[in-house]
């Protein structure tokens, strides 16, 4: 039987309720990638001809915390990033997302970007899961046509964020 978007966001929200720090997240993590590598879950959720690139699936009422499909065709890439003043977990459904790690070395200002520098690369591959804690910054590629769960702590749609750019 497939994990159904009700059960996940259930299995979240009390991962939530009995942590909402750290251990918590990593159960949300856990939870993301049982949905990223359940097949009938991923095309309930991703294969919607017309499906726009960032959909909100569920946000949670209590604690703020938004599930979302997000379906890229072709290429694609960002810049170096974090998730403001929240976390971000990246759960991989279809195809395959490299994955870059900065650390800052120049805060971002009002006039100019932060300046960075790599840490590591690594793929995230179908059923791969990955926490984004306050601040942590990265950048994801894609070479191809991805699917990928994403969780962010609150809905970031219109928080402002730093920008960033890799140091010479």
């Amino acid at each position: 039987m497939a994990y159904t978007l009700e059960q996940l966001s259930n299995d979240c929200h009390d991962a939530m309720a009995e942590d909402p720090g750290k251990s918590g997240r990593e159960k949300v993590r856990d939870f993301i990638a049982k949905a990223c590598a359940d097949a009938e879950f991923v095309d309930e959720h991703f294969e919607n001809p017309g499906q726009e690139e960032r959909q909100v699936l569920y946000e949670d009422p209590d604690f703020k915390f938004c599930i979302l499909a997000h379906s890229y065709n072709g290429p694609k890439g960002s810049n170096p990033h974090d998730h403001g003043p929240s976390w971000a977990i990246y759960g991989q459904a279809v195809g395959e997302t490299i994955m870059t790690d900065w650390e800052c070395i120049e805060k971002p200002s009002e006039s100019k970007p932060g300046k960075v520098k790599k840490v590591c690369e690594y793929s995230l591959k179908p059923g791969d899961a990955h926490v984004y804690h306050e601040g942590y910054l990265h950048s994801p590629r894609r070479e191809a046509d991805t699917r990928l769960i994403r969780v962010e702590g609150q809905n970031l749609m219109g928080v402002k964020r730093d920008k960033y750019e890799v140091a010479a």
